[in-house]
């Protein structure tokens, strides 16, 4: 069971750097807060598309590391 589990880490691991890594660039942004640009700074804008499903896609795949981590943790405990 513990090395299931090392393995599932490892390979969600994996696919988490590799979402976060495809992510669309907010660049723009970035340097227009820097350069002092008064453009949307503060405005919310929601993520539509393949922005919304990569957020997506990220948040369960981080939230799934977490719990194969702590489960991996309670298993090597006892």
């Amino acid at each position: 069971m513990e090395k299931l589990l090392t393995i599932a880490l490892i390979v969600v691991g994996f696919l988490l750097i590799m979402t976060v890594m495809m992510q669309p660039s907010k660049q723009q942004d970035a340097l227009s807060a820097l350069s002092g640009g008064t453009g949307d700074l503060f405005a919310e804008r929601k993520s539509r598309g393949f922005e919304a499903v990569m957020r997506r896609t990220t948040a369960v795949l981080g939230a799934l590391w977490f719990v194969i981590g702590f489960a991996l943790m309670y298993i090597s405990a006892h």
